[in-house]
C-alpha cells in the first residue's frame, strides 16, 4: 500500500513539473494578434505590402514550426523586415504565443481576419 501511494505521489510531482513544458508558449495571445496586425498596418503605410491584413495566417504552421521559426528568429517570411526588427522580447513572445495558440495542429486553427 505504501509503495502505491509513493508511486502516485512522485507520477503526480512529475506530471506537475512538466505541465508548463506541453503548455506552450507564456505570452499574452490577445496582445500578439493585435501587435501582429499592427506590425502589417505599419508595414503597408511604408508601402512593403499592399494590405494591413497579414501575409501569413496562424494555420500556415504546426505548432513545432513555429517554435523553430521564433527559436532562430527567421522572419524573412513575414516580410517587412524593420518592423519585425523592432519589436521587443516581450511583443515577439506574444505574436509567437498567438500564431502557436492557434496554429495548423492546434485544437482551434485560425485564419487572419
Amino acid at each position: 500500500m505504501k509503495k502505491i501511494v509513493l508511486i502516485l505521489t512522485a507520477a503526480a510531482f512529475i506530471f506537475t513539473g512538466l505541465a508548463p513544458v506541453f503548455a506552450g508558449p507564456d505570452g499574452n495571445k490577445r496582445k500578439g494578434k493585435y501587435t501582429y496586425r499592427k506590425v502589417y498596418k505599419a508595414c503597408m503605410a511604408r508601402g512593403e505590402v499592399s494590405a494591413p491584413k497579414p501575409i501569413v495566417n496562424p494555420d500556415a504552421h504546426t505548432q513545432a514550426e513555429w517554435t523553430q521559426i521564433f527559436e532562430k528568429k527567421e522572419f524573412a517570411e513575414f516580410k517587412c523586415a524593420p518592423e519585425w526588427a523592432a519589436l521587443n522580447d516581450t511583443q515577439l513572445n506574444d505574436i509567437y504565443t498567438y500564431l502557436w495558440s492557434f496554429a495548423a495542429d492546434s485544437p482551434t486553427p485560425a485564419k487572419c481576419k
